[in-house]
């Protein structure tokens, strides 16, 4: 586990950081490093044994309003939802001039859309190498952590969801101590490949309900988030 200089909060028996600003998140990890996780109702909710344990020995921050609302209810009243598709990109504003980056994920046409995109937007940022995230082989795998080590990059950044994205951090992390983020599909987000909702919808924590409108399929994901939200006003998480 990765002491960020923050004491973490306690939710069903995950530990969860309760950061209020994204500039604690990041002075925290700039001298320590480690692996940032995503937590959010459905985390929680449906936490393994192995979930659990990778949360725990690591820094899981809010990455959704679900996750926000557990720790206020534990007093933690300043704590703020810390979207991953938007924190990677604060990381590498703050860090692109000085640090080193590797990226890994998604299809090779959207990483390959991203890094075109990131060298655009952050002029002289310096990427190692990158690969898409079909990993079909150990022998794929171990070119790739071989890669890690060579190259030592200060930032990492894996998109490939989770639980997947944080084993493999892992592995880097133990041959290769760095600054790590699972990031989901947050490539697809960012190359506009997969909208994301207004800003409106996300400023009033209502995300998950535009989500719900353009994909009705995501229903049963979302009636977890209800399901969260009336175990805790039963005082029950």
């Amino acid at each position: 586990m990765q002491n960020c200089g923050i004491t973490p909060g306690i939710i069903k028996d995950l530990k969860i950081f309760p950061f209020s600003c994204s500039n604690d998140l990041l002075n925290s990890i700039e001298f320590k490093g480690g692996i940032l996780v995503a937590v959010n109702a459905e985390k929680i909710l449906h936490a393994t044994d192995q979930t659990r344990d990778i949360i725990n020995r690591n820094i899981g921050y809010c990455d959704g309003i679900g996750a926000v609302w557990a720790l206020k209810s534990k007093g933690y009243n300043n704590v703020i939802k810390l979207p991953g598709c938007e924190l990677w990109l604060k990381i590498i504003s703050k860090f692109y001039k000085e640090k080193t980056f590797y990226f890994v994920g998604g299809k090779q046409n959207i990483i390959d859309e991203t890094i075109l995109r990131l060298r655009s937007e952050f002029e002289g940022i310096n990427i190692l190498n990158y690969r898409n995230g079909y990993i079909n082989s150990n022998d794929e795998k171990d070119l790739l952590l071989k890669d890690i080590v060579e190259k030592r990059p200060d930032i990492i950044f894996v998109a490939m969801g989770s639980p997947k994205q944080e084993l493999l951090m892992e592995e880097m992390m133990r041959l290769h101590p760095a600054i790590y983020q699972g990031l989901g599909g947050s490539f697809d987000v960012y190359t506009g490949n997969v909208k994301r909702a207004t800003e409106w919808w996300v400023r009033n924590n209502l995300e998950w309900a535009y989500r719900l409108l353009k994909q009705p399929t995501r229903i049963k994901r979302q009636i977890c988030l209800m399901n969260f939200l009336i175990l805790l006003l039963l005082k029950k998480i």
